[in-house]
């Protein structure tokens, strides 16, 4: 079978950074290229921990570039008290060798997906980079197969302010654009992404692989997860980002139903807030699949199993 064609614009973060390893330990998949963006750290980190990950992966052949440095309107807003300092703290890794490549993240979605057809675009951070792409060439709405995006919330509300998902709340003017695009979503959300939680036995399991792949796994998971555990007080974390390259991959993990999502960028109390349709009341056209529900253990299965074909 042809592999599906993948582009990946992220903000690494832990998370990210597993979502990085499935994509690229996976048959079914093309990583065509990286693009970052700031988010949960400055782009310089972000750009610097892509390239980190792919050379864990033993991958430095993936072209990473780097992109937009801060959100369309507002002032950018970071989450180092997540991720620690580098974001990626929890394990130390070498220095990346690769280098960044030549040019502007937003032009090599352009060019790629100007190129190609079919390309599924895996947005893993703030939507900055695409929207951008977007108003600089319009016509990529109508090449893009699919967004596949981790971000907001409805029932399980918000993680950044009592309203808004982080990704969304960095660059709600961003996500708007998206939304409004006409191009199809996959909207993976909290209300999923909290029902995959890192216990101790599936950070075990990781670390039973033996590779260094799953030992920086399992390291930045434990990393990862003392926050939530301590603000939500439960045993483990979520794990958001590999919800989007899971479904990709195995989409009966998941449950969900097409609805209108749109965020909110008016509002100081409720900026970013994603308002997600699920019982369609407002009669609004459908924008998005949003995810509902997970298949928790079948999905640490399916990253464990590919994490484990990794160096």
């Amino acid at each position: 079978m042809t592999p599906r064609q993948i582009l990946i614009d992220t903000d690494p973060g832990q998370d990210d950074a597993i979502a990085i390893l499935l994509a690229l330990a996976s048959p079914e998949l093309e990583v065509l290229g990286i693009t970052t963006v700031a988010g949960n750290v400055p782009l310089r980190l972000t750009s610097r921990n892509a390239r980190i990950i792919c050379e864990l992966a033993g991958r430095s052949d993936i072209p990473v570039y780097a992109g937009a440095d801060k959100p369309l309107q507002r002032a950018l807003v970071t989450a180092e008290f997540v991720h620690g300092k580098s974001g990626l703290d929890g394990i130390t890794l070498p220095e990346p060798q690769m280098p960044l490549r030549e040019g502007h993240a937003v032009n090599f979605l352009i060019e790629t997906l100007m190129a190609r057809e079919g390309v599924t675009v895996c947005a893993l951070g703030p939507l900055t980079n695409i929207a951008l792409a977007l108003q600089k060439e319009p016509r990529i709405a109508q090449r893009i197969e699919r967004i596949v995006l981790m971000g907001g919330g409805y029932f399980e509300g918000g993680n950044i302010t009592p309203a808004a998902e982080f990704n969304f709340y960095v660059d709600p003017q961003a996500a708007a654009q998206v939304f409004a695009a006409g191009i199809p979503i996959t909207m993976a959300p909290l209300d999923v992404t909290h029902q995959a939680l890192t216990t101790r036995p599936r950070i075990a399991a990781l670390r039973a692989l033996g590779n260094r792949v799953g030992e920086a796994a399992a390291a930045w998971m434990e990393f990862f997860e003392r926050f939530d555990e301590e603000k939500y007080g439960q045993e483990g974390g979520p794990l958001h980002d590999p919800c989007v390259i899971a479904w990709l991959l195995k989409p009966e993990l998941f449950t969900g139903r097409r609805c209108n999502v749109e965020i909110e960028t008016g509002s100081e109390l409720t900026l970013g807030m994603s308002v997600v349709d699920w019982w369609g009341v407002t009669r609004r056209p459908q924008n998005a699949l949003v995810l509902g529900g997970i298949d928790a253990d079948g999905y640490f299965r399916l990253i464990t199993e590919r994490l484990g074909v990794l160096p």
